[in-house]
């Protein structure tokens, strides 16, 4: 859009209050749709984290490692407990900036 999000791409720290709340809306509209898929179906897995990143899922430092991202549990363990069918694993962050364990760990934007 003309370049009014390349900081905002490039540092995340650097977002506008605005671009801020345009990602909160996003991941406000993507929960609602999932809402269905996580409470009436016994099946299927989620492990929706509020990091900063996109594609932590296919590096395996991010999924054994002792600072794995974790929501009450690790990526690992989510995705064991769904495929081996072992337990309910539909785990769902609090909103950006609230997870500490995020590998890419951003200062919050000033003024929020």
């Amino acid at each position: 859009m003309h370049g009014h999000w390349n900081k905002c791409k490039l540092d995340p720290a650097a977002c506008t209050p605005l671009q801020i709340a345009i990602f909160q809306d996003f991941r406000l509209d993507m929960l609602a749709t999932l809402r269905p898929f996580a409470i009436y179906l016994g099946r299927g897995g989620m492990f929706i984290n509020s990091c900063f990143a996109h594609c932590q899922s296919e590096s395996q430092d991010t999924w054994f490692e002792d600072d794995s991202p974790r929501i009450n549990k690790t990526i690992a363990e989510a995705v064991g407990d769904w495929y081996f069918s072992r337990k309910r694993s539909k785990e769902i962050d609090y909103p950006y900036p609230c997870d500490t364990t995020c590998h890419n760990l951003i200062p919050y934007p000033r003024g929020q």
